[in-house]
């Protein structure tokens, strides 16, 4: 039996919540699991400690009968010093598109050229502008 560590939804509608079990790996994800071995709370604090709960003992002992972590539990595992941490592919998916690119080089070079005529205005000798001579009232008053 291919077992696996892995998450089963509850909670209703737009308010997550999961049980982290073991199951067989041909069993439906909210189906039948031989065993609940704690619980995720999406919708707590990242640094909240009630967000993942585990009893590490059982969770040593599954994955010592050679039951498989899902991705999302073994990063939990690896949070939790049991695993270590793997290399994980960073696929293209993540990348940028074409013009999403094109748009930013744009934005960096009317940055850049801005950066430049400031640069430029700073160092050119400052022209100096005659003083304002004081209204002929004013100096007719005094």
């Amino acid at each position: 039996m291919a077992m696996k560590i892995r998450l089963a939804r509850g909670g209703s509608k737009k308010r997550p919540f999961y049980r982290i079990v073991a199951a067989d790996s041909r069993m439906p994800r909210d189906g039948r699991y031989v065993e609940k071995l704690g619980t995720y709370n999406p919708l707590l604090a990242k640094d909240d400690e009630n967000r993942v709960q585990m009893n590490m003992e059982r969770v040593n002992y599954w994955l010592g009968e050679g039951a498989q972590p899902t991705d999302r539990i073994s990063r939990f595992l690896e949070a939790a010093g049991v695993v270590e941490k793997k290399e994980r592919a960073n696929l293209k998916k993540g990348e940028p598109g074409k013009k999403a690119v094109d748009r930013a080089e744009e934005k960096a070079a009317k940055v850049t050229a801005a950066a430049e005529a400031a640069a430029e205005a700073a160092a050119a000798p400052a022209e100096e502008a005659p003083a304002e001579e004081a209204p002929a009232e004013e100096a007719a008053a005094e």
